[in-house]
C-alpha cells in the first residue's frame, strides 16, 4: 500500500510531490497525460501570467531572475519541467484514475486499464480548468461557423472569418478579444454579468501585491479602501457597456467564485471603439445573433470564454460531507475525509499558483503528522 497518491501533476501535484517529499514520504504521483503541467502546454499561445513571478513559484524553486515580471506560458512549461526535474518527481504518465473508493485505512484507486492501487492517503490536485463549460442558447445548433472553448484556442487563425464574437469577460475572454482584434478581427464582447476590472500594477506595483489588505482586513473593508483607487485608475467603464459589480472585487471572489479581469489592454481597445460590449446572448439564427436587449448582428466565429467545471463525482461518487451540489469539494486543504485531500480547487483572488504554494506545504506536513501518529 502507498502512503500518498496524489492525482495530477500540474502545478498543484508537482508542489505537493515536492512538499511532501520534504517531509520524508514518497508519494506516487498519477497523471493522464504524457507530461508534467499538461494544461499550460495546450493554453493559447500569447498567455502570460497575470501576476508576478515573485508570488507565481511553487515552493522551494524559484522562477529564474532573468525571467520577465509577468511569465510567458512557453517559459511556465520549462519552469514546470524544471521544477520535476529539481525535485527528482516522477509522476506515472499515462495512468488516468477513473474511481476512488474508500478502504479500511485508506483509499483505492481505479485506472482506466482496470489496475488498482490501495494508498493511505489519497490527494486530488487536478486543477480547475480541466472540463470546459460549454454554454448554450436556443438555436446555437444553426450557426454555420465554428464554436469553439477558449480551451481549444491557440491563435487567431484557429477562427476563420472577419467577424468574431466572444462570449465571456473573464480574463480569457479579455485577452482573446485582444489577440483578435490586435490581428484585425472585429470582435463583440457578450457581457451578461456585472464586472470588476483590475490594472495589471497599481503605482508601479503588480495588483496581486494588494493582497496584504484582505490578509490583515475583513475583505469588506479592504474593498472599500481600494475602491476610490481603483476608480480613478480605471475610469468609468458603464459608458461603454460594462456594468460594474456592487460588489468590490474581493467579496466577488469570495462570494461568487469569479475573478475580476485584470486589464492587459482590452478596456483600451473597448473605449476607442475597437472592441464593442454587447449584453447577453438571447438566441441565433444562423449567424444572425440577438442579444437580451433586442439588438443583433451577424458573425463568422464564436468564441466561448465562459470558464470551467470542476465535477469529481465521476470519480468520487456522490458524498455530501466531501462533494458540494456541482461536484466541486467543500474545502481545499482540509481532510474532508480520513486520509482525502484537495489542493487548490477554489477561485481565490490572489491566483492559483500563490495559492498552491501555501496549501501544498501545509497539506504535505498534516498528512506526515497523520502517517506518523498511525503509525505510532
Amino acid at each position: 500500500m502507498e502512503d500518498v497518491i496524489v492525482i495530477g501533476a500540474g502545478p498543484a501535484g508537482l508542489a505537493l510531490g515536492a512538499c511532501l517529499k520534504g517531509e520524508g514520504l514518497s508519494p506516487l504521483i498519477l497523471e493522464r497525460e504524457d507530461t508534467v503541467g499538461s494544461a499550460w502546454h495546450r493554453h493559447y499561445r500569447r498567455l502570460a501570467l497575470h501576476t508576478d513571478k515573485q508570488r507565481s513559484s511553487l515552493p522551494g524553486l524559484p522562477f529564474p531572475e532573468e525571467a520577465p515580471r509577468y511569465v510567458p506560458r512557453t517559459q511556465v512549461v520549462a519552469y514546470l519541467e524544471r521544477y520535476a526535474e529539481a525535485f527528482d518527481l516522477q509522476p506515472r504518465f499515462g495512468a488516468e484514475v477513473v474511481q476512488a473508493d474508500p478502504l479500511v485505512g485508506g483509499w483505492q484507486v481505479t485506472l482506466t486499464s482496470g489496475e488498482t492501487l490501495p494508498t493511505r492517503t489519497l490527494v486530488f490536485a487536478t486543477g480547475v480548468s480541466e472540463t470546459p463549460h460549454l454554454a448554450t442558447w436556443p438555436g446555437l445548433e444553426t450557426f454555420p461557423g465554428p464554436v469553439i472553448h477558449s480551451r481549444a484556442y491557440r491563435a487567431p487563425g484557429d477562427l476563420p472569418g472577419e467577424r468574431v464574437l466572444v462570449v465571456g469577460f473573464g480574463n480569457s475572454g479579455g485577452e482573446l478579444a485582444l489577440d483578435l482584434s490586435e490581428a484585425g478581427r472585429k470582435v463583440d464582447m457578450a457581457v451578461r454579468s456585472p464586472v470588476n476590472l483590475l490594472p495589471k500594477e497599481l503605482f508601479g506595483r503588480p495588483i496581486g501585491n494588494w493582497e496584504v489588505l484582505q490578509r490583515i482586513l475583513p475583505y469588506r473593508v479592504a474593498d472599500a479602501i481600494t475602491a476610490p483607487i481603483l476608480r480613478w485608475k480605471m475610469g468609468n467603464y458603464d459608458r461603454y457597456g460594462l456594468r460594474k459589480s456592487d460588489k468590490g472585487p474581493i467579496a466577488q471572489v469570495r462570494e461568487e467564485g469569479r475573478i475580476p479581469l485584470i486589464d492587459i489592454g482590452t478596456l483600451d481597445l473597448i473605449r476607442r471603439g475597437r472592441i464593442r460590449v454587447r449584453p447577453g446572448l438571447s438566441r441565433i439564427e444562423g449567424a444572425l445573433i440577438t442579444f437580451d436587449d433586442n439588438t443583433s448582428a451577424q458573425y463568422d466565429a464564436i468564441l466561448l470564454a465562459t470558464g470551467y467545471e470542476v465535477d469529481l463525482r465521476p470519480i468520487l461518487g456522490t458524498m455530501p460531507e466531501v462533494l458540494d451540489d456541482s461536484g466541486r469539494p467543500r474545502a481545499s486543504a482540509e481532510e474532508l475525509a480520513p486520509g482525502l485531500w484537495f489542493c487548490s480547487y477554489h477561485t481565490v483572488p490572489n491566483g492559483q499558483l500563490r495559492e498552491i504554494s501555501r496549501q501544498a506545504p501545509a497539506i504535505a506536513r498534516a498528512v506526515a503528522a497523520r502517517l506518523a501518529q498511525d503509525a505510532a
